[in-house]
Parts: structure tokens; sequence; C-alpha cells
């Protein structure tokens, strides 16, 4: 069992920048494959970004060149640097690890808000 905790989600207003960091308990973060999930006003969470390593990330077409993931695997620590921000970036930000084939386990979510 993994239980992640996010920080660092808040108000801010259009062109503002907030980092979003996410703990992982246990001693197998370096195996985890780490991404940040979004949700809007509807039920589904769309991916944001994903990490593997640092030769190997992934990000939806919507924050390319405005968001970078980055994680700290000495502090079981995955982080979301945001700039830029646009009102459309507002959701729930939710950490998500897996591990293999194993079923994920998700964060309970923070808060982000962008004021136009």
């Amino acid at each position: 069992q993994v239980q992640l905790v996010e920080s660092g989600g808040g108000l801010v207003r259009a062109g503002g920048s907030l980092r979003l960091s996410c703990v992982a308990s246990g001693n197998i973060f370096s195996l985890l494959t780490m991404g940040w999930y979004r949700q809007g006003p509807g039920p589904q969470r769309e991916l944001v970004a994903r990490i593997i390593n640092p030769r190997s990330t992934k990000y939806a077409d919507t924050v390319k060149g405005r968001f970078t993931i980055s994680r700290d695997n000495a502090k079981n620590t995955v982080y979301l640097q945001m700039n830029s921000l646009k009102p459309e970036d507002t959701g729930v930000y939710f950490c998500q690890a897996t591990w293999g084939e194993r079923a994920p386990f998700w964060g309970q979510g923070t808060q982000v808000t962008v004021s136009s």
C-alpha cells in the first residue's frame, strides 16, 4: 500500500505560478511511475503529466512548455511546477502512483483555481 499526500494548491491569477508536491509513503518510491491528473467540473480525470525518470516524461498537449514534472527519489516526492497558468487549468489535481500492473494509488487531491 502506498499513501500519497498532495500539497501546494491554491488560488492564483492567470499568468501566475504554483508548485504542487506529492509525498509517497513506503520504500518503493523509485520503482513507481508517478503522475498528476486534473479533474474539472465532471467526474473524469485527465492526465496532466507523468514521470518514470528524468529522461522519461509525458505531458498533455495543453500544458507542454508551461508545466514541468520532476521527482526526488531521496525525498519520496514528485513535483509539478506550473507556470503561465490559465483559467482552464483550474481543477482538482490528483497525484497517482503506479507499480507494474497493480491498481494505481491516488492521493486525496489539491484544488487549483486560476482567476482571469
